[in-house]
């Protein structure tokens, strides 16, 4: 089958939301489809190492000039002159919701009669900034992407709902969860590496939040929730691992107003090997989100056999209560209890770990992924 994969990212940098696209045309390409990429080239950001390995597997991939950008809406033109190519691909995925490159696929794909699945990656809700703008976008073409779509893939049951009250019928909603790729986690590194490199002592706990930082992430929660448990207990070291997300700023600033700059540790984004470590010596990941459709980053600390804390905020919060670790509300005292349970608990940490690495071998890697996603591009084919 041809199959066009519409993204306005490809690079690390910008979360599941960009990996996901990169990681399903890799895995279909293993599986014979032959697979075109359409995405912008905001920032020079497109990932050299992503290109290589999708080239080895003969995906094109097109990432096209992004003229500019209005409120994380990059706008690429370029993509009218590929437009006639659209009538040759059997089907279309497009990813992600209010982007340019959504906006002139659709138009192209109703033109040509192509049949597009649509997965939006949690973007659906009118949250954060530019909610008017969302709200107009929404009004202008969102309705009618939502409606023209063959399928819609949700990723959990909350963003099914979110569909839904967006007037989906749920006949068209396939519940799919994002996945990581298993053989990566075969052969984790020794315990020890990233302590050494960062000068962590072993006699420190190490409480990890992995991911852009931004406000929508929580980490100002998270701070200010160790700046409390950190003055009873004196061995313990915060990592914040990832991406500047326009946030690194404050955040440092607020570290320095709790008195906190001593045990926190900022190490800018960690990929491959380097994030595995951070993972692996982590005596507990947290991720105190105020919204998260899914999270990659935790279904991989859970791979490593890293417990992990999450607010009921963060749509896989039902598989992780009680099993691969615990859920709290949005809300620094409860936070701070929960990582102060954990790290006391060296039960609980190895339980949860054990459950943590089956629970992803049976239902998160992305052969089992791909296969769903697969099966539901034939139903739309058929």
């Amino acid at each position: 089958m041809k199959i066009l994969q519409v993204c306005n990212y490809y690079s690390p940098v910008y979360g599941g939301s960009a990996e996901v696209p990169y990681r399903l045309s890799i895995e279909l390409a293993k599986r014979g489809h032959d697979i075109t990429i359409y995405t912008a080239d905001y920032r020079n950001k497109i990932s050299q190492e992503w290109l290589k390995s999708a080239r080895e597997l003969h995906i094109k991939v097109y990432g096209f000039k992004t003229w500019l950008n209005l409120a994380s809406f990059q706008v690429t033109p370029g993509l009218v002159h590929v437009s006639n190519q659209i009538k040759n691909f059997d089907l279309i995925h497009m990813h992600n919701f209010r982007t340019f490159q959504n906006v002139l696929i659709h138009y192209y794909a109703n033109k040509h009669h192509i049949p597009y699945v649509l997965q939006a990656h949690g973007s659906l809700p009118r949250i954060g900034a530019q909610k008017q703008l969302k709200k107009i976008y929404d009004e202008l073409i969102g309705h009618r992407l939502l409606k023209d779509a063959s399928r819609i893939i949700s990723l959990t049951t909350k963003e099914a709902e979110q569909y839904r009250n967006m007037g989906v019928n749920k006949e068209r909603i396939e519940i799919i969860p994002n996945g990581v790729n298993l053989s990566e986690y075969e052969n984790l590194p020794q315990r020890g590496n990233f302590r050494a490199k960062w000068k962590i002592r072993e006699s420190q706990k190490v409480i990890l939040f992995l991911a852009r930082i931004h406000k929508i992430k929580g980490p100002d929660l998270l701070a200010k929730a160790f700046s409390s448990i950190s003055r009873d207990t004196a061995d313990l070291k915060l990592v914040f691992a990832g991406p500047d997300n326009g946030y690194l700023a404050f955040m440092q600033k607020l570290t320095s107003e709790l008195y906190i700059e001593d045990k926190v540790l900022f190490t800018g984004p960690l990929y491959g090997k380097d994030k595995l470590e951070a993972y692996v010596d982590a005596d507990v990941y947290v991720l105190p989100s105020n919204y998260e459709a899914f999270s990659l980053s935790v279904i991989e600390a859970m791979a490593c056999g890293t417990p992990v804390i999450v607010t009921d905020r963060c749509g896989i919060a039902d598989i992780i209560v009680d099993k691969a670790g615990l859920v709290v509300p949005y809300d620094e005292k409860l936070l701070g209890s929960a990582i102060s349970r954990m790290l006391s608990d060296e039960n609980m940490r190895r339980e949860c770990s054990i459950y943590s690495r089956s629970i992803v071998r049976k239902h998160f890697t992305w052969s089992k992924v791909v296969e769903q996603i697969d099966a539901v591009y034939e139903s739309v084919r058929q």
